[in-house]
């Protein structure tokens, strides 16, 4: 999954070197938090207008997940 996440983002962005995806351990509930790490210059470019391009790597996200039987979630930071 960190893989998944890491090859979409440095697509999108103007410096690929800093980004990077931290992954932390499941919660009571079994989902696991994936934190998009991206240079600030860049952060529009992951969000875009009005959330939509965050929203699809969410969905991308989730959708991989559901393959593997996991539950998981995107934040951006």
């Amino acid at each position: 999954m960190q893989d998944l996440l890491t090859i979409i983002a440095k697509g999108l962005v103007e410096n690929p070197d800093a980004v990077s995806v931290e992954a932390d351990a499941p919660d009571e509930e079994g989902v696991v938090v994936y934190h998009l790490h991206v240079a600030e210059d860049d952060m529009g470019r992951i969000i875009g207008k009005q959330g939509r391009i965050a929203k699809a790597i969410r969905t991308i996200a989730r959708s991989a997940a559901v393959r593997s039987e996991q539950k998981v979630m995107v934040e951006i930071d």
